[in-house]
C-alpha cells in the first residue's frame, strides 16, 4: 500500500486526487440536481467549486484554478437559478392569463407540492393557481383552470432554464479550472 502511495506522490498526490474526486462529486450531485427537486442542483456546483479552491488552494497550497471572479460568476448564476426557480409557476399562471391570486396560489401549490415529491412540484402550482383562482379570484372554471395549466407551463420551463444554467456552471468553472487558471 505505501509504495502504491509513494508513487502517487505520498499524502500529498493522494490528497490532491481527493480533493478531485469531492470536486467531481459535488459536481455531479449538482448536475442530478438540475433533474430531481429535492436535491440544490447549482448550490451543488457553487459548492463545488469552494471545495476545489479550499482542498487544492489554501489547504494543500497548490494552484487550484479557480479564480475569486469565477465564485462572482457561479454566485450571480446561482441567485438567478434560485429566483427563477421561485417564480416560473407564478410567472406562468400570470403569462396564461391568471390574476395576482392564481400567482400567489402557484406559489403557494409549489412550496405545499415539495412535501409531495417527485410529482408535487408539478402538480401542486397548478392546484394552487385553480384554487386561489377558484377561490379568492371568484374566477369560472375554465380561466381557473387556463391559470393553473399557465402555473405547470411555467414549472416545466423552469427545469430547462435549470439545466441550462447547471450546464454553464459547470463549463465556467471547469474552464476556470483547466485553460484560464
Amino acid at each position: 500500500m505505501w509504495e502504491a502511495i509513494s508513487e502517487w506522490g505520498g499524502w500529498y498526490g493522494l490528497s490532491v486526487g481527493g480533493a478531485w474526486v469531492v470536486t467531481v462529486s459535488l459536481v455531479v450531485i449538482g448536475f442530478a440536481g438540475c433533474f430531481i427537486p429535492v436535491i440544490p442542483g447549482h448550490l451543488m456546483i457553487f459548492l463545488a467549486a469552494v471545495s476545489h479552491r479550499l482542498t487544492l488552494g489554501w489547504l494543500l497550497e497548490r494552484d487550484s484554478g479557480a479564480e475569486w471572479w469565477t465564485f462572482v460568476v457561479l454566485g450571480l448564476l446561482l441567485a438567478i437559478g434560485q429566483a427563477f426557480d421561485f417564480f416560473s409557476g407564478a410567472a406562468g399562471a400570470k403569462w396564461f392569463g391568471g390574476t395576482k391570486w392564481g400567482a400567489a396560489g402557484a406559489i403557494v401549490g409549489g412550496i405545499a407540492g415539495m412535501f409531495f415529491m417527485p410529482f408535487g412540484l408539478l402538480v401542486g402550482p397548478l392546484v394552487g393557481a385553480y384554487a386561489f383562482e377558484a377561490i379568492f379570484a371568484k374566477q369560472e372554471t375554465k380561466p381557473a383552470v387556463i391559470s393553473g395549466v399557465g402555473s405547470a407551463v411555467g414549472t416545466l420551463a423552469n427545469l430547462v432554464v435549470k439545466v441550462i444554467i447547471g450546464v454553464i456552471m459547470i463549463a465556467w468553472l471547469f474552464i476556470d479550472i483547466w485553460w484560464v487558471g
